[in-house]
């Protein structure tokens, strides 16, 4: 049997998986996004990021919550080819 590329096959398996788990996560994450950058409503506490009269500290806050989205799925992916980019590198 080849081991390189039985290990290489199990590698792009689990690199499938981390892009799958990403995918499956973006719509909680986005939930999660939006119910903080809302105004407050009942009992979730939200930013109020629609309201043009907030500070400058809740103004950078509403956008570094706007970009969590975009480095949570992008960060997984780079995971994803990481393993795979290091299984092809090390392979030797």
């Amino acid at each position: 049997m080849n081991k390189k590329g039985q290990m290489t096959i199990y590698a792009l398996m689990i690199a499938l998986v981390i892009i799958v788990l990403a995918l499956a996560l973006a719509p909680p994450v986005s939930q999660f996004t939006n119910s903080a950058r809302n105004e407050t409503n009942g009992d979730t506490i939200g930013m109020n990021c629609s309201n043009p009269d907030i500070d400058n500290f809740t103004h950078a806050a509403c956008i570094a919550t706007d970009l969590n989205l975009f480095y949570f799925i992008s960060g997984l992916i780079f995971i994803a080819g990481a393993i795979v980019t290091g299984r092809i590198i090390f392979s030797g």
